[in-house]
């Protein structure tokens, strides 16, 4: 059994779906990042960094893993499923995770610091995360131009970047102008379990469709950025 440890935002989301993805019976521990809760002694002792998601595998004498992109290495090596064993394929899948890592999951999420949860907005700052999230969205959309998935068959790579290309409007980023981009999220979008771990620990479609109509949220969600 795989205890995971919380919060609807997309890193959250990348270990639910690999989950719902693998068919692995888990427990869900909804963290309140609003509240704090993933400073409190009980979950750094999982994650001494304090960010969600961590996992505690029952299974395995309790092994905690924390790191959205180490937690799903862990599950698809665990199982054997959406990540080869060796060769070029799970080359490839490793290099597109590290993609999402190091560069779409970092600049959606300063992207979201500043185009919508400082008070003070900083134009340039804006400008520059929001472009370069377009940036690295046009390099997918040109690699899916040739290539249904990001590494040949659907793997924990397309798991990662979907999980945060598909909140790209709370980023106020637009992906009309990448036509193989919009093909390959709406593609996962269609996939069952994807669908529902997108609804982990809690659905929240409507925010980040309707963002105009989130002030509430984005002010309890400055709390957290700014402290």
């Amino acid at each position: 059994m795989i205890e995971l440890y919380t919060s609807s935002t997309p890193n959250g989301w990348k270990a639910s779906v690999t989950l719902e993805e693998l068919g692995l019976d888990y427990t869900v521990n909804a963290i309140s990042l609003m509240e704090g809760e993933q400073k409190k002694p009980e979950f750094l002792a999982l994650n001494p960094n304090g960010r969600i998601p961590a996992i505690v595998d029952t299974d395995a004498d309790n092994l905690a893993v924390f790191e959205s992109g180490a937690i799903m290495i862990y599950l698809a090596e665990k199982t054997g499923k959406l990540l080869p064993t060796s060769g070029v394929r799970r080359s490839e899948v490793m290099q597109w995770l590290m993609f999402q890592m190091g560069g779409v999951g970092p600049m959606m999420g300063q992207a979201n610091v500043f185009f919508r949860y400082m008070e003070e907005k900083i134009p340039t700052a804006i400008e520059r995360y929001q472009n370069e999230t377009k940036r690295l969205f046009g390099v997918l959309d040109g690699h899916l131009a040739d290539n249904e998935y990001l590494a040949g068959e659907y793997s924990i790579a397309d798991i990662a970047n979907w999980c945060w290309v598909r909140t790209h409007k709370w980023s106020g980023v637009e992906i009309d102008e990448f036509e193989n981009l919009q093909r390959w999220v709406n593609a996962i979008y269609e996939r069952p379990a994807a669908a529902k771990g997108i609804t982990v620990p809690e659905d929240m479609s409507k925010i980040l469709q309707e963002a105009d109509d989130a002030d509430s949220f984005i002010k309890g969600a400055r709390n957290i950025v700014t402290k």
